[in-house]
């Protein structure tokens, strides 16, 4: 295991800054997932801790050791691509193999690994077996592999899953989850997919800019995201937002929707004391709203239902609020007549409140 400090890095293509004052420490052991949109950074970020790209100003530093301008060789880490990138005339142990007979390995340690690294893996079956003859998710479990086998402390994953299905996205998480736990070695991943970050990342760092916007455990990002643009990004449906005013008298704070409707926020827990009139935005999670006052501490908002989206084990109900379009997540057996008229109840602790004009929670 291997620390990874990441200090005032910053990376520039001609007049294009990618990343910007950038600081992120990582601990020995820990798996940390990088998440954003597309051009957002994250893929420029692993690419440089990898050594595949020159800085423009500060330092990497792993295990104690300053790589800044290291050889990827020489930093000690191992990277799985978003493509498979494997020799198509090589068979599975060919694959393994290859980059340790490169590096003059003695015949008897690189068996040792290829085998060491196909039962973690679960491929012993596949080592005659060319990358033609293998599945998607065979192929990437090689592609893991080839980096497990140079025995090192930091792993690098660049969207190693976006090229599957969704079935076999789901099955390899289960698998890179437990070779994280078998293996207690750092981790760095990237991915735009935020299902794959809540449920791996022992913290996640959610990016956007060249910024990372928030770094923090799955549970906090989801729960008490800090700003607008990170509440927005993760969730799926994303969280509605409702913009409005607050309104603070006697000391209780409301939330004025534009149709003048007040929302009493009795149990929102502010940053700050909330200012009378500040325009600001509320936002609630689909999932953190029900149809059926069951606290009577919940507060309700009321929605105009247009449209059922049955998915299953659950359903999606839309319309809007304020004329706002808004969602809500109930239970797949619940049955809701839409067009109708009816009040959201919701627990404001659970909800969101952002400053309008910069997004920032309050």
């Amino acid at each position: 295991m291997a620390n990874v400090s990441i200090r005032d890095l910053e990376i520039e293509f001609g007049n294009l800054k990618v990343l910007k004052n950038l600081d992120l420490e990582i601990q020995p052991g820990e798996f940390i997932v990088l998440l954003g949109p597309s051009g957002c950074g994250k893929s420029t970020l692993l690419n440089a801790v990898a050594g595949l790209l020159d800085v423009s100003a500060g330092q990497i530093w792993i295990g104690g050791k300053n790589v800044t301008w290291e050889e990827p060789k020489d930093r000690g880490i191992g990277m799985v691509f978003q493509s498979y990138a494997l020799y198509p005339r090589m068979t599975v142990t060919g694959n393994l193999s290859f980059g340790l007979k490169m590096a003059k390995v003695a015949k008897e340690e690189i068996d040792k690994r290829v085998a060491r690294a196909a039962k973690i893996l679960q491929i012993e079956p596949l080592l005659k077996r060319r990358p033609s003859e293998l599945s998607g998710g065979q192929r990437q479990r090689v592609a893991i592999g080839r980096a497990l086998v140079r025995d090192v402390d930091v792993f690098l994953f660049d969207e190693p899953l976006s090229n599957l299905d969704a079935k076999l996205r789901t099955e390899l998480r289960v698998e890179l989850k437990r070779l994280h736990n078998e293996l207690g070695s750092t981790m760095i991943y990237v991915t735009h997919d935020q299902i794959e970050a809540l449920t791996l990342a022992d913290r996640v760092a959610v990016m956007n800019g060249g910024v990372i916007q928030q770094l923090a455990s799955p549970k906090e990002i989801y729960r008490r995201p800090v700003n607008r643009f990170v509440a927005g990004f993760v969730g799926s449906p994303s969280m509605n937002f409702v913009d409005g005013t607050l309104s603070v008298e006697g000391g209780n704070a409301s939330f004025k929707l534009a149709n003048g409707g007040l929302v009493d926020l009795a149990g929102y827990d502010f940053e700050a004391p909330p200012e009378h009139g500040r325009p600001a935005t509320l936002g609630i999670r689909p999932e953190q709203i029900d149809l059926a006052r069951g606290d009577a501490s919940a507060k309700s908002l009321p929605v105009n239902l247009t449209l059922l989206e049955p998915m299953g084990a659950d359903s999606l109900v839309w319309g809007d609020v304020a004329g706002t379009q808004f969602s809500v997540r109930i239970d797949g057996d619940a049955h809701v007549e839409t067009p109708s008229k009816v009040d959201a109840f919701f627990q404001p602790a659970h909800a969101s409140i952002f400053d309008l004009a910069s997004g920032a929670r309050l």
